[in-house]
């Protein structure tokens, strides 16, 4: 029979090392741990110094300005902290950010926030609010199922109203929109236009209080370089729950 005599003769070295010595093996895991995070915690710092450099950037929308700010309800409100996206072409049906146009001393002041609804070489008519491209009018699929109804202020009047939001389809973005209200008087919005070369027709969300198109003509698609994707939060903090995280189609 063969004695075990590994585990004795290890019992000594053992007893040597005591509490100190395992104190001494954790503190050198905890070190390598600890590094292994710093190297990581790198690593993202770089991948987001690149995506800051090329593909996209964070951005407050601004809350001291009314007009915007009733346009992009019930999309967005003034305030938010949203990532821009920069690294491709906006597409038809993306929300973008472009400089107003119709300023010609606009040097990085005042934007614009709109949809692209139509490009180069389609025909948008407008009629009592119903918007047409290429003679298909945009349609409302269905009301948001959360939050059916919101606030917002309009600047015309100085006062608060009501709104109902529905789901409209451009493309494949099935985005929120503001929906008119026979109840709440809108300035006429009657315009028919071809779209030119290099241009793009941008719709507010918010129907009934838009800044769009309708005020500024069309915007070259070439200042139009950043979409809308992501809500960090609203103007509120990361305690505003239903605005954190949130996708912007």
């Amino acid at each position: 029979m063969v004695a075990d005599v590994g585990a004795p003769a290890l019992r000594p070295a053992l007893a040597k090392l005591g509490a100190g010595g395992a104190h001494g093996l954790l503190l050198v895991a905890m070190r390598g741990v600890l590094r292994a995070l710093i190297w990581v915690a790198l690593a993202l710092a770089l991948i987001v110094a690149v995506a800051r450099a090329f593909a996209i950037r964070w951005w407050r929308v601004p809350a001291d300005d009314p007009q915007i700010e009733a346009s992009i309800a019930p999309t967005l409100r003034g305030g938010d902290l949203v990532i821009l996206w920069r690294l491709t072409e906006a597409d038809i049906g993306d929300l973008v950010l472009c400089p107003e146009p119709t300023r010609a001393d606009n040097d990085g002041g005042r934007i614009v926030i709109g949809r692209i609804i139509a490009e180069a070489g389609d025909d948008v008519e407008v009629k009592d609010g119903r918007i047409f491209v290429n003679k298909r009018p945009l349609l409302t699929e269905s009301g948001c199922q959360e939050d059916s109804t919101f606030s917002v202020y309009n600047p015309a009047t100085d006062l608060d109203i009501e709104q109902h939001c529905a789901m409209e389809r451009i493309g494949s973005t099935l985005h929120k929109i503001g929906k008119r209200s026979p109840t709440v008087s809108a300035p006429p919005d009657q315009a028919t236009v071809e779209v030119g070369r290099g241009l793009v027709w941008l719709a507010s969300d918010n129907r009934l209080l838009p800044y769009d198109s309708r005020d500024y003509g069309s915007v070259s698609r070439a200042e139009c370089t950043e979409t809308v994707i992501f809500r960090l939060v609203s103007e509120e903090g990361y305690f505003d729950v239903d605005a954190r995280f949130s996708i912007i189609d």
